[in-house]
């Protein structure tokens, strides 16, 4: 099963999304990210925090969800809408869901608050992350009903 973090540029909150899933995701379970307008480059305070959490960053880049290297079966979109972006629009048979978050990239003031920005939104993406693999995943790749609806509730948790 692959799951596709997705936003406009791939350089922050997907990335956070595609490497901690992959830590902390079962066999056979694989999660990849990209942008509708990737920016080119991994955000170097995103790679910062990941590597103070011990977790690999080893495969992650930024790159165009047109450049993908495998099918996804569950789309998660984690734009905020709140801030205004506009969510790539994923076109395929995958399971969809929206993950919204606020982009920390477009944080501002001291660096304590911008790592803060940081930092809250890795715990959400995590804490999402977290509640997606407690779920019976087995069961759930059968029924895509039922897989919406997970996911569609697990994106309105704040952490």
């Amino acid at each position: 099963m692959v799951l596709l973090f997705l936003c406009t540029g791939n350089s922050c909150r997907s990335i956070l999304a595609e490497a901690v899933f992959n830590h902390l995701a079962p066999a056979g379970w694989t999660a990849i990210s990209a942008g509708s307008h990737p920016t080119g480059q991994v955000h170097p305070r995103a790679l910062a925090l990941l590597a103070h959490e011990g977790i690999s960053t080893e495969g992650c880049y930024s790159k165009s969800w047109t450049d993908l290297p495998l099918a996804a079966d569950v789309v998660l979109t984690v734009c905020s809408s709140a801030a205004g972006e506009t969510c790539p629009a994923y076109l395929g048979p995958a399971v969809r869901s929206h993950w919204g978050v606020e982009d920390p990239a477009h944080a501002t003031g001291t660096d304590a608050e911008i790592e803060a920005a940081f930092a809250k939104a890795y715990r959400i993406l995590r804490a999402r992350i977290e509640s997606l693999l407690e779920l019976p995943l087995v069961e759930l790749q059968s029924d895509r009903a039922r897989m919406k609806a997970e996911l569609d509730r697990i994106g309105t948790l704040s952490s």
